[in-house]
């Protein structure tokens, strides 16, 4: 039988505390693919550790992420408005499977809007740490939104291969086609950057589908140029090669998404908890350090080892110390668990009765 004196505390954030300043490279220790592909790559795959301007409290947070949501759902509406318009004036099949496409983008955003609402509900009993969870899962629809976006695309470039098929009214076309892309650009910036700020790998990924919707958009404009050129196989062409970046664009987010919902972290994650906590005056060990996303938000676990001799009282207050600088250190960081454990005394030595703790037995 075994004892290790222990003092253990577990606290959220103060919701109510101004946001943190990070530095917009700590913990940003990958390495990043050089030359234009590796810039193009970085801009089409954005990486979810981006903690630039990181919001740290969960309900501002949250509010964000929400008010991200509709004012892209806006933008979108907006934009395959213009585009219903253009189609009615026209005629043009092409530009309305286009637009109904980007219609069908819209129906991911609702379901987004929900998960955030809903990681707004307090815990109960039987979900003790939350609904924040819904968010990851809209993001797993949000991936197969996308792998289906992609077999379209390609079903329809290969159809295309081999049965050309004219475009009427090439102007109206291109117009539209050039709304569609700008318009899901735009979109596609706004929500990677309010994801990034908030950490949520849900919000990202939508992003990323608004950025594929304008992939094809401008695999449209560019079909029109090849018809122009007198060369009408360039549409299907480049539709097949827009394909391979949707779904190169699917596997980085679904990447993501998948490794919240398994409790997974980016690298370097632990070592800034480690760093951290070993950083704070009287810790002179760090052991057993995890983290976990719910949601937007982050949970860390950190088992610190201290003096033999640490009352009762000092052993709280380290725990809080090193709970505030992993807060401070740590981008997204809601809730910390700090186990206090008073290091063993020499052996040959009295070992007393540490008065900072209780026995736990195994």
């Amino acid at each position: 039988m075994t004892s290790n004196p222990t003092h253990e505390r577990s606290s959220s954030h103060d919701e109510d505390a101004p946001p943190h300043d990070h530095d917009d490279h700590a913990g940003h220790d990958h390495e990043h693919s050089s030359g234009l592909w590796g810039k193009v790559r970085h801009a089409l795959t954005p990486h979810s550790h981006d903690h630039t301007e990181a919001i740290q409290t969960a309900q501002e947070a949250s509010a964000v992420g929400i008010r991200a949501a509709w004012i892209s759902l806006a933008g979108m509406g907006v934009t395959a408005l213009l585009q219903i318009v253009i189609v009615a004036l026209s005629g043009s099949i092409a530009l309305l499977a286009d637009t109904v496409h980007n219609l069908g983008h819209l129906a991911t955003t609702i379901p987004l809007i929900i998960a955030f609402r809903i990681g707004r509900r307090s815990p109960t009993r039987r979900y003790s740490h939350g609904f924040r969870r819904a968010e990851d899962l809209v993001g797993l629809l949000i991936g197969l939104v996308i792998a289906l976006s992609a077999a379209l695309i390609i079903w329809e470039s290969v159809r295309a291969l081999v049965e050309p098929r004219g475009i009427a009214h090439l102007g109206w076309v291109m117009a539209a086609a050039l709304v569609g892309a700008a318009g899901n650009e735009a979109v596609a910036i706004y929500r990677i950057r309010a994801g990034r700020r908030i950490g949520s790998a849900a919000l990202i990924a939508e992003g990323q589908h608004a950025r594929t919707d304008a992939l094809t958009s401008l695999a449209v404009a560019v079909g029109v140029i090849g018809i122009w050129a007198g060369m009408p196989q360039l549409d299907a062409i480049i539709g097949l090669v827009i394909a391979a970046v949707i779904l190169a664009v699917l596997v980085a987010s679904m990447r993501s998404v998948v490794r919240r919902l398994m409790d997974g972290v980016d690298d370097g994650t632990l070592d800034r908890v480690e760093t951290a906590a070993a950083a704070v005056p009287g810790v002179h060990e760090v052991t057993e350090a995890r983290a976990r996303w719910s949601g937007h938000r982050m949970e860390a676990e950190v088992t610190v080892f201290t003096e033999a001799s640490l009352s009762l009282a000092g052993g709280h207050d380290l725990a809080q110390q090193v709970e505030a600088a992993l807060v401070r250190t740590v981008p997204h960081l809601e809730r910390a668990v700090v186990r206090v454990v008073p290091a063993r005394p020499p052996a040959g030595t009295d070992p007393g009765q540490p008065a900072a703790s209780a026995a736990v037995h195994d």
